[in-house]
């Protein structure tokens, strides 16, 4: 079993910045790719980030490409999502995810096998 257990968010103005983290723990992450999903009220979650085991590929949904930045530390078994010029429209609880092999922006929320708890992220305007 995987646990992932998230940190970071919050309430921010627009324009801000927060940094979301995700510690991993429990069995070996090897070959597995990590990412963030998040879902608003009355709404599907939706992919947001994702970043491949080693690192090397990264995916972003178009609504925060250029704006949210996705990297792991595999020293701290640990992912972060750092997301700068922040929308209300951001306005979510975020999720952090798990799956073997590849997670990118086709990936369907109900192929994800490990899911932390989710953290609370609000923007004001």
């Amino acid at each position: 079993q995987v646990q992932l257990v998230e940190s970071g968010g919050g309430l921010v103005q627009a324009g801000g910045s927060l940094r979301l983290s995700c510690a991993a723990s429990g069995r070996t992450l090897r070959s597995y790719a990590m990412g963030w999903f998040r879902q608003a009220p009355g709404k599907e979650r939706e992919f947001v980030a994702a970043v491949s085991w080693s690192g090397g590929s990264t995916y972003y949904a178009d609504s925060v490409k250029g704006r949210f930045t996705i990297f792991r530390d595999h020293a701290k078994n640990t992912v972060y999502l750092q997301m700068n010029s922040l929308k209300p429209e951001d306005t979510a609880i975020y999720y952090c995810a798990a799956r073997p092999g590849v997670i990118d922006t086709t990936t369907p929320y109900n192929h994800i096998q490990y899911w932390g708890q989710g953290t609370q992220v609000t923007v004001s305007s």
